[in-house]
């Protein structure tokens, strides 16, 4: 082959090859400790199954409460969960996130008033997401999720304004909430629509009128349109799932293959999809949900680099028009 001709050739596939890159989006977020099952979280981020781990729950605050929480048998009353330190230090050294996550099915929480929404900002900023010592030893959380099922629907929205003015001003962590699947969310419609939450874990369980049932997917994408249409275009939706039938007594539960071939091909197609949320860890443990979804999980994008094609294109032309034959 004559050289110039190889040059050419060479020229054409450096175009095919630079003008596009892949990017890849999507994940799994878990929520962890409820159940002793959960394991240890050093052992939950090594499976490499999650980008981001919810610490399940802090259920008592607000209204002049003293918090508390609740994270099953893993640490309470009897064994500090300062001894956390370690094992969520572990996990963001290996890029999972690790959110606290507010509320729960059960616990006594709401709040009484915009100041009190502050001084919760306040008391979740400085003893989690600073680095100063606190209930979890000295550790900076990236997140702090509204799993709010009870109590009041009120001040949820100032909360979350509070938290984000702390953030502007600080290191930058982020916001989550975790609505049930029927629309309006009682408790924390308000506060979604400040636009303020990061990632929002949408509960496709336990509500029949929104979930999958008998081989019936129509329900279940239709609210997942009505989500990804209602928040705004910066916050990334997931779908959260039980990770087994007994996660969720009221159903929901999608098996493995038919998430596989017919939600997850249909839901990836969102521009604001952001993966997929399991409840809970111990469920995952038992029936290794994440191990059987998590390749199918990602969504790739082709990105076009605009530049470069460019460039690449006018030495193809130029190209041409030096090796080819001149019209005549």
């Amino acid at each position: 082959m004559a050289p110039k001709r190889q040059a050419l050739i060479l020229i054409v596939l450096s175009l095919l090859t630079i003008n596009t890159s892949e990017a890849a989006t999507g994940g799994i977020a878990i929520y962890w400790g409820q159940n002793n099952g959960d394991g240890t979280l050093t052992s939950t981020c090594d499976t490499g199954n999650y980008e981001i781990v919810v610490l399940s729950f802090l259920t008592t605050f607000g209204c002049s409460r003293t918090p508390q929480w609740n994270f099953a048998g893993h640490c309470g009353d009897w064994s500090p969960c300062t001894k956390l330190q370690p094992e969520i230090q572990h996990c963001q050294q290996k890029g999972v996130k690790v959110f606290l996550s507010l509320g729960g099915a059960s616990g006594s929480y709401s709040l009484c008033s915009p100041q009190d929404a502050k001084e919760v900002a306040d008391y979740l900023f400085s003893n989690f997401l600073t680095g100063r010592y606190g209930p979890l030893g000295s550790v900076t959380l990236d997140g702090i999720d509204f799993d709010i099922e009870g109590g009041s629907n009120l001040y949820w929205d100032d909360l979350a304004k509070e938290l984000d003015a702390l953030r502007q001003t600080n290191n930058y962590f982020y916001l989550s909430a975790a609505p049930q699947c029927p629309i309006p969310d009682y408790y924390l419609d308000k506060a979604i629509k400040t636009g303020l939450f990061d990632y929002v874990f949408v509960q496709f369980y336990n509500n029949p009128p929104c979930q999958y049932s008998n081989g019936n997917t129509g329900p279940l994408l239709g609210s997942w349109d009505a989500w990804t249409s209602l928040v705004l275009p910066n916050n990334t939706v997931f779908m959260g799932l039980p990770a087994s039938r007994e996660a969720a007594p009221s159903g929901g539960y999608i098996p493995p293959n038919v998430l596989i071939s017919e939600v997850l091909p249909y839901i990836k197609q969102a521009s604001n999809y952001g993966g997929i949320m399991l409840w809970s860890r111990f469920q995952d443990v038992t029936n290794h949900y994440s191990d059987q979804i998590k390749y199918y999980v990602t969504k790739y994008m082709l990105r076009f680099v605009k530049a470069v094609s460019n460039a690449i294109s006018d030495c193809v032309s130029a190209a041409l028009h030096r090796f080819l034959p001149k019209p005549y």
